[in-house]
């Protein structure tokens, strides 16, 4: 009876651990959560902060559902920021190398951060079925305003790169009193000439898709000597994203048309981007030729071609964007004590309204003024850095 009580009494005292050992486990669980919210913030890193501040949502739309993710919460009555990735990347291929730079967070912490991804090509996405059509250009941009109206914001700012970047300034177009603003990474706003669609047709028959995204992203100068950044994305463009998916977004991007903008009074019914717009493109970038094609239509203009940055600006120089970004904000009249460093600006035309795009802008302007008052503003600044 003596032993078998002993047995007993260790079991029960083993059971009795675990138990204890698996509430310690929870109550050290429990505890984790309230360092991103009281004083020792600073524990936390910034990737697992934003990590867990990401909320992913599926949107209905017309044509379909976008996934979106969204950093933050809404800061008042300022704009969200809205970004749109190139073909072969998702938002976090494209964008997750200049959201997380360090001095980037001074700007976020400003505003609330929507990252859309195209139809199909999130990580994980479901492959669509055969005979699928995909949504043309024109219908990805008015997917957009679905997303504003489902987390009620009032305007945003777009950052969009490449193929994204055609998606936003056509978002714009159509609903310009939904965008407060607009940087737009390696845009070519014109479509592809049968020369062109016949060497992409040609391109395809003799390359994989991953080689022919690279080569949109990539000049040839950088698919020759950027071996490592150029294999990193080789790797992740075949295996994070739906290759099916994937060459139904690239065919319908090489099917664009023309964005076809006009300054107001030059033709009737003349499309033009009402909002400020930052043109940024790589000083070796594959698109670098069609940016400086760009129609000399759109007013209120800030370009910036940005050295020893290639295909992927906000990739391979985030701190020179962040700064730019920083200025352009101020521009518009936000963030006016931001902390910056001198750019090497060089002024190429001057400013013909007495209002400089470095002071505050009014938020009327971009929505309520009139297309012929806009066709009298040119605000161009040219930036190296």
């Amino acid at each position: 009876m003596k032993v078998l009580r002993h047995k007993i009494e260790l079991l029960t005292g083993l059971l009795l651990q675990e138990m204890t050992m698996a509430g310690l486990h929870e109550l050290r669980f429990t505890e984790e959560k309230p360092l991103l919210r009281g004083q020792d913030t600073e524990l936390v890193s910034w990737e697992m902060a934003l990590a867990l501040a990401s909320c992913e949502h599926d949107i209905e739309t017309p044509y379909g559902l976008l996934h979106v993710v969204i950093r933050g919460s809404p800061k008042g009555n300022r704009p969200a920021i809205l970004t749109y990735h190139d073909v072969g990347l998702n938002h976090k291929l494209c964008f997750n190398t200049f959201f997380n730079y360090e001095d980037m967070q001074e700007i976020t912490k400003h505003f609330v951060v929507c990252h859309v991804d195209a139809p199909g090509q999130q990580a994980g996405a479901s492959q669509f079925p055969q005979g699928y059509q995909y949504p043309s250009m024109d219908q990805l941009a008015a997917m957009l305003p679905s997303v504003v109206q489902h987390f009620g914001f009032k305007y945003v700012i777009g950052i969009g790169v490449g193929a994204g970047a055609y998606v936003l300034a056509k978002f714009a177009l159509i609903f310009p009193d939904l965008v407060e603003g607009l940087v737009l990474m390696n845009i070519d706003p014109n479509g592809k000439g049968w020369i062109d669609w016949a060497a992409a047709k040609l391109s395809g028959l003799t390359s994989t898709l991953p080689d022919t995204v690279l080569s949109h992203l990539f000049s040839q100068e950088e698919l020759v000597n950027n071996t490592e950044l150029v294999q990193s994305y080789r790797q992740q463009i075949g295996s994070v994203v739906n290759q099916f998916n994937l060459q139904l977004f690239l065919n319908m991007y090489n099917s664009r048309r023309d964005l076809d903008i006009n300054r107001p009074g030059t033709v009737p019914n003349a499309k033009t981007l009402r909002c400020p717009v930052m043109l940024v493109v790589g000083d070796n970038a594959p698109a670098e030729e069609g940016v400086k094609r760009r129609p000399p239509k759109l007013t209120r203009t800030f370009s910036l071609q940005m050295a020893d940055s290639g295909g992927l600006p906000q990739v391979t120089q985030p701190g020179k964007l962040t700064e730019a970004f920083k200025y352009f904000l101020q521009g518009m009249g936000y963030m006016p004590s931001a902390s910056m460093t001198r750019l090497a600006r060089s002024r190429t035309a001057s400013l013909t309204s007495a209002s400089s795009v470095d002071g505050a802008r009014p938020r009327a302007c971009t929505h309520s003024e009139s297309t012929e008052a806009m066709g009298q503003i040119n605000h161009t600044m040219e930036v190296s850095c």
